[in-house]
């Protein structure tokens, strides 16, 4: 039997879901055919009680027992943790996730960014603040994506005047799409740091160093811009100047650290009902807890080093010299300090926003995205959005755009675009400057950042088709 007809008899995923999946292969194994499992797994799942000593399935009865009894002590709270929204029609399934997520039993304090979507579990612009728990699927499955901001030493007319010279740059040095590989593997000094934390991180550091200095697909890009100063700020005199912009994550890695983790979590937490199941959590007091710690903040360095590397190898390729560097994750948790008390802040898409902190919040393939300095507004646990947000699914996309429309997007606004796919398209994304003046109190806006030679994986179409 699959799981989904396990699931539609009533088996709950986790610990009871295996249980019966071994006991469905030990029975076949020992000869009991298809139709005489089939009934004994109804009846057992219709009353485990009276099926313990059953030779065969007595371990999924017992299991299924358990799920139940954890089920039962599950009390939601009587009233869900503060939280609070920023930016106005955000998608009500946002909504009502993150609303969800200051229902848990551990959460401590929510918020709600101008760029929120829906996500798995936790709204993609969600934070969430819980007590001495880190929840995976609030993390997210590109554990530690971020952004990293460089200045060259370069007039900006050479974007112009020195194209072909700046694509060579960018498409020897980087490399896109699911399961980019170098051939001739990047080196660093993160894959010399502690891999044996976790069984994932073991069986996918080869994996890891094929693809350490890569982007990945999605969203994912590369690019060349201007960087406009109005005054004197980040160490640089007022003016516009040629800038490096990337976004990507952990890779292939970190999806496996996600995956394993959460399921591990979910197992723990069968009392969970359905609308919270992909909010189960991990309590940093627990092995399993401190392993996935400890792999997260792996892949915060590994993802890091991969931004490093493609700003280091671009930077030399043109022989030029970085005037400045800013970055930040905003797919992460963090030990922070929060009403007085200790917190683990969840910021799932977000990006940090202390008083006096550097971020970048990026915009789309063909719109602006700016330099902030973090406000500290402690309702929205020192958070502002990770970019401009989508205002539709990348089906939904593919469906309502050509490219002959993206194209003239891009022209309009002096947008170079040499790959990507048509769910990336900038008019599937919200007006980044409505998000802005949504977080006024959260960020102040340093630099603005304007893309003209963009590169993102080539996935389904291309612009030239």
């Amino acid at each position: 039997m699959k799981p989904r007809e396990l699931r539609n008899l009533g088996v709950p995923k986790g610990e009871a879901m295996k249980a019966s999946v071994a006991c469905i292969a030990a029975a076949a194994a020992s000869g009991l055919d298809k139709e005489a499992i089939r009934a004994a797994v109804r009846a057992v799942a219709a009353d485990p009680a009276a099926h313990q000593a059953d030779e065969h399935f007595g371990a999924m009865a017992t299991a299924l027992i358990a799920s139940a009894e954890l089920q039962a002590t599950y009390q939601p709270r009587t009233e869900p943790a503060p939280w609070r929204q920023w930016g106005r029609d955000l998608e009500p399934s946002a909504v009502g996730q993150l609303r969800n997520a200051c229902s848990l039993p551990v959460s401590v304090a929510g918020a709600l960014m101008p760029d929120a979507h829906q996500g798995y579990g936790l709204p993609i612009g969600g934070v969430l603040a819980t007590d001495n728990a880190v929840i995976p699927f609030a993390v997210g499955v590109d554990i530690a994506c971020r952004m990293k901001l460089t200045v060259l030493d370069l007039p900006v007319d050479a974007i112009d005047g020195q194209r072909g010279r700046l694509v060579r740059a960018l498409e020897d040095e980087t490399r896109f799409g699911v399961g980019a590989t170098f051939r001739k593997r990047r080196q660093h000094e993160v894959m010399d740091d502690d891999w044996t934390i976790s069984p994932v991180t073991i069986a996918l550091k080869d994996k890891a160093w094929s693809q350490l200095g890569t982007s990945g697909s999605g969203n994912h890009f590369v690019e060349y811009g201007t960087l406009t100063l109005e005054r004197d700020d980040l160490g640089l005199r007022a003016g516009v100047y040629l800038a490096l912009l990337s976004h990507s994550g952990s890779r292939g890695t970190g999806a496996g650290v996600a995956e394993h983790y959460s399921k591990l979590a979910q197992g723990r937490h069968g009392e969970l009902p359905r609308e919270l199941s992909h909010l189960a959590w991990l309590n940093l007091d627990s092995a399993e807890g401190q392993e996935y710690w400890a792999a997260m903040e792996l892949m915060g360095r590994y993802a890091a080093a991969n931004h490093q590397l493609i700003h280091r190898h671009i930077a030399r390729h043109l022989g030029v010299d970085v005037l400045l560097d800013i970055e930040n994750h905003h797919n992460f948790a963090w030990r922070e300090t929060h009403g007085g008390r200790q917190v683990i802040v969840h910021r799932k898409g977000a990006t940090p926003a202390a008083a006096g902190t550097l971020g970048i919040i990026p915009g789309s393939m063909g719109t602006a995205g700016y330099v902030v300095r973090g406000r500290g507004e402690p309702t929205s646990l020192n958070s502002a959005s990770h970019g401009a947000g989508r205002k539709m699914s990348r089906t939904k996309a593919k469906e309502t755009f050509t490219w002959h429309q993206a194209k003239k997007f891009l022209a309009d606004h002096n947008v170079d675009l040499l790959s990507a796919g048509l769910d990336e398209v900038p008019m599937a994304y919200k007006d980044i400057d409505e998000v802005m003046a949504a977080q006024r109190d959260l960020v102040e806006p340093v630099a603005r950042f304007d893309p003209r030679l963009v590169k993102m994986a080539p996935a389904g179409e291309r612009p030239e088709d």
